[in-house]
């Protein structure tokens, strides 16, 4: 049994194994309680529910395993922030822009995001560049991509970057994670679109925490990628 106490008892496949485990129930109950808590229409989007729960869970278990979770978050340097904003730009520009063009040459329809798609520009700006991105990346970045930091060891190349361990699961699972809207029906190209680009933006994400051993920055990278979606709302 994994001690949360003692670091020298925890080894690379506990911390994976317990890693995975907790976030998944995590995002799993932050789901679950969205169908509970019901939000009477209006200004508040169902999915608030789902993001405040995943940031308080998320908080909440950050704080109790904080001697194995590697977690530091500070205000980050101005002349280091331009790379993780273009990077965070550009993941978004060339995925979704790659897989609406593979969608359009097989005669596929192309679907609108239907998370943005009713909102208006505040709504945009408060429920998913502000509160999706800090909830999300404490989530998968601040908790499971930081408890897996011994494991950051084992490297490989990919583009010129050495990404480490930590950063590939934790993209991986942010990406598979949503594998949940099969459930709304939307089209497979979409689908895979989303998965694809949520792993891709994990992988900016995850890189630059590491980097600069600062949470901040993995926020930085996902709010760079949902300011086309509030740019979107706003020219709309």
């Amino acid at each position: 049994m994994w001690s949360f106490k003692t670091k020298s008892k925890v080894n690379a496949n506990q911390r994976i194994f317990y890693g995975l485990l907790i976030a998944i129930v995590i995002f799993a109950c932050s789901i679950v309680m969205a169908t509970v808590v019901k939000v009477n229409g209006g200004f508040v989007p169902t999915s608030f529910i789902t993001h405040v729960t995943m940031f308080t869970l998320s908080l909440l278990v950050i704080y109790w395993m904080r001697e194995n979770v590697n977690f530091r978050i500070a205000v980050p340097g101005i002349k280091k922030i331009f790379k993780p904003i273009l990077y965070g730009i550009l993941a978004t520009i060339v995925v979704n822009g790659a897989m609406t063009i593979i969608t359009k040459m097989i005669g596929a329809p192309v679907e609108q995001n239907k998370v943005t798609a009713d909102m208006s520009p505040v709504q945009v700006f408060l429920f998913v560049f502000i509160l999706a991105s800090i909830a999300e990346e404490l989530l998968f970045r601040g908790f499971l991509q930081n408890l897996l930091t011994p494991l950051k060891v084992k490297r490989m190349r990919l583009l010129k970057r050495e990404i480490s361990l930590p950063v590939f699961i934790s993209a991986a699972a942010f990406g598979l994670a949503h594998l949940i809207l099969i459930f709304t029906g939307v089209h497979f190209l979409f689908l895979l679109k989303i998965v694809l680009f949520t792993m891709v933006l994990g992988l900016v994400a995850g890189y630059y925490q590491e980097k600069y051993n600062n949470h901040a920055y993995a926020v930085i990278v996902h709010m760079s990628a949902n300011l086309l979606a509030l740019l979107g709302a706003i020219v709309a």
